[in-house]
């Protein structure tokens, strides 16, 4: 893990930043809080954290440039980048939390709602869950298959391509919980929430 990674954690108001950011800097990274396009660069990792509706989030996410900087950046540098839970979703070409609406589009999918399957499946889908992988991923580097992390939500990605899925969770039928795309990763849980595990994936992320 190098000393020099500038890890830069976007704050479009659909998260508490704290967490975040705390486990990264212990985690080895020199982080820094942006709201504003330009201020991305520079970055050798960039993270897009978020609690909320699919709509709001990319409506606050089009402002300050963001999303030009975000394409020329993680696209074309190919910059690591990590969404988290609303962070990942909004990687979808759409969701449906808040209306329709457009996303980032970097990967083929939707986010839909989570649907129950049984009587004691409870939504928003809140605490501990197993994670089983499809795929090996630098992103889960010395954490055990099976291991489980913490999530928070009650929307979910449906991804056609199952190249990009690297993990499921086996809950309301099964549901994405982790995808990769060349430099573009997304986890649907919290690895800020979800202690020691959790950090591990923060540390394998800014190896990357």
């Amino acid at each position: 893990m190098t000393t020099l990674n500038k890890i830069t954690i976007i704050d479009y108001g659909m998260s508490n930043l704290d967490s975040i950011k705390r486990a990264l800097e212990e985690c080895g990274g020199n982080v820094s809080i942006v709201n504003r396009g330009e201020d991305l660069k520079g970055a050798t990792h960039i993270v897009l954290p978020g609690v909320g509706a699919f709509s709001a989030g990319m409506k606050n996410l089009s402002r300050g440039n963001m999303l030009k900087y975000l394409n020329e950046l993680v696209l074309e540098k190919k910059v690591p980048f990590l969404g988290i839970c609303l962070g990942m979703q909004l990687l979808m070409k759409k969701g449906f939390e808040g209306g329709e609406t457009s996303g980032i589009g970097w990967i083929e999918g939707e986010t839909k709602q989570l649907q129950k399957q049984k009587d004691d499946e409870r939504l928003p889908h809140v605490g501990w869950n197993q994670v089983s992988y499809k795929k090996e991923s630098i992103l889960f580097k010395d954490i055990s298959e099976n291991t489980d992390f913490y999530f928070v939500h009650s929307y979910h990605v449906v991804c056609p391509n199952n190249d990009n899925v690297i993990a499921y969770t086996n809950y309301c039928d099964g549901f994405v919980a982790a995808i990769q795309k060349d430099n573009i990763f997304g986890v649907q849980f919290h690895p800020e929430k979800s202690q020691k595990v959790g950090f591990q994936l923060l540390k394998n992320f800014i190896s990357y």
